[in-house]
């Protein structure tokens, strides 16, 4: 039973590892196909001061900056300035400029408010899988065509609409006559039901800004580095720029809390095995008191008979070793190919598993962990036992 426990202590760690942390890698994956590693946006003004110190050698200043109160610059005002010094940054590998803006996107007989994201396609698709997310179309009519607009399903889904339709875009400088050459899906329902691509000459047209006012939507070669990168862009450019980890700082806490959540519950399992192997040991102990007084009556040490209930819980634990993993294994292989389809956050029509050996590992250190408390304690008092008082007792 202790064997058992451990072998299904170690596959349920696995599995629920490998789910909770699966769905957080494929959360990761569609925000950086859909937003990017890295965004610049507002320039900020800071608020210097200087503070003067006369020493022997002449005057020395000292400068602060303080951007509590800091003035922003709505968007990027020189792009070309801002692309020329991110391509000197060697972990950038894509830049695109985006225009953004919000406007009614009117199909003869429904109306709908939308998000507008005017680009150059050729120079998305190298910061995101736009390519990927469309679902009908082709990602070139909106390189060719700079009356195309691509739309979001649920967009498309609400106003009846399907390739080749006209459509109006209202609410602008001027209202924009458009014809639908893609549909998109990322899963994630704020963007599919409220965002559309336009060109973005189109765009800028359409929100009256002919020059500046952009962001940049920028991916780096290691996403993870994302953070300390967007730090140093910032100090060098003077701009905002954010990484996905604190744009996305609310979801990554719930899944890093729902993985932990899953580990501390599935390791409860491990914890009543090891409990259940130390009563077996502890009763063992206490019933072969006299076995083991003869063990040590002909020669064995005290560490010798702590050995043999240590190997004991060795072999037992090698053993759940061997067969949790690989039913740990076998059933997340089985689970990954389970149907399930989700949309929200994130756009699957399976199970999204993770196959990371450091969940296999946790596991086996918590569970060694386990074993050899409960197999340490029964062995300490078996090696404390008296040979002759255990004899005596008993004639």
């Amino acid at each position: 039973m202790s064997l058992l426990g451990i072998v299904f202590g170690i596959a349920f760690f696995v599995v629920t590892q490998a789910q909770t942390s699966g769905f957080e890698v494929f959360f990761i994956r569609t925000i950086l196909g859909t937003n990017g590693a890295i965004r610049v946006s507002d320039r900020f003004q800071d608020m210097e001061g200087t503070v003067s110190k006369v020493s022997q050698n002449g005057s020395e200043s000292f400068v602060f900056r303080s951007r509590e109160n800091a003035r922003y610059v709505e968007g990027i005002e020189y792009p070309l300035l801002v692309r020329e010094a991110l391509r000197h940054f060697p972990e950038v590998s894509g830049i695109s400029e985006v225009i953004e803006g919000t406007g009614i996107i009117d199909s003869g007989s429904r109306k709908q408010s939308v998000q507008i994201h005017g680009l150059r396609i050729k120079d998305h698709i190298m910061v995101s899988e736009l390519q990927n997310q469309l679902i009908q179309g082709s990602i070139n009519s909106l390189d060719s065509d700079r009356s195309g607009v691509l739309l979001g399903n649920r967009i498309a889904d609400r106003l009846k609409l399907s390739i080749g339709d006209r459509v109006t875009l209202i609410g602008g400088t001027e209202n924009q006559q458009l014809r639908v050459v893609g549909v998109f899906e990322t899963g994630v329902s704020q963007i599919d039901k409220n965002r559309i691509y336009l060109d973005l000459s189109t765009a800028r047209s359409f929100v009256g800004k002919p020059f500046g006012g952009s962001v940049f939507q920028v991916s780096v070669q290691n996403p993870e580095n994302a953070t300390e990168l967007a730090a140093q862009m910032q100090e060098t450019l003077g701009h905002r720029v954010v990484g996905w980890q604190e744009r996305e700082k609310v979801w990554l806490e719930v899944f890093k809390a729902l993985r932990l959540s899953s580990a501390i519950t599935v390791s409860s399992i491990l914890l009543l095995s090891g409990l259940g192997m130390f009563n077996v040991f502890a009763i063992m102990v206490i019933e072969k008191n006299r076995d083991i007084a003869i063990l040590r009556s002909i020669g064995f040490t005290p560490r010798d008979v702590s050995a043999v209930f240590l190997w004991q819980g060795a072999i037992v634990l090698l053993g759940g070793i061997i067969l949790g993993s690989a039913t740990g294994f076998l059933a997340t292989y089985g689970i990954s190919k389970i149907p399930l389809r989700i949309r929200g956050i994130f756009s699957t029509d399976s199970f999204v598993v993770n196959w990371d050996f450091s969940h296999y590992l946790w596991a086996i250190v918590i569970a060694t962990i386990f074993v050899s408390i409960a197999s340490w304690i029964p062995a300490r008092r078996a090696a404390k036992i008296e040979p002759a008082k255990i004899i005596r007792e008993s004639l």
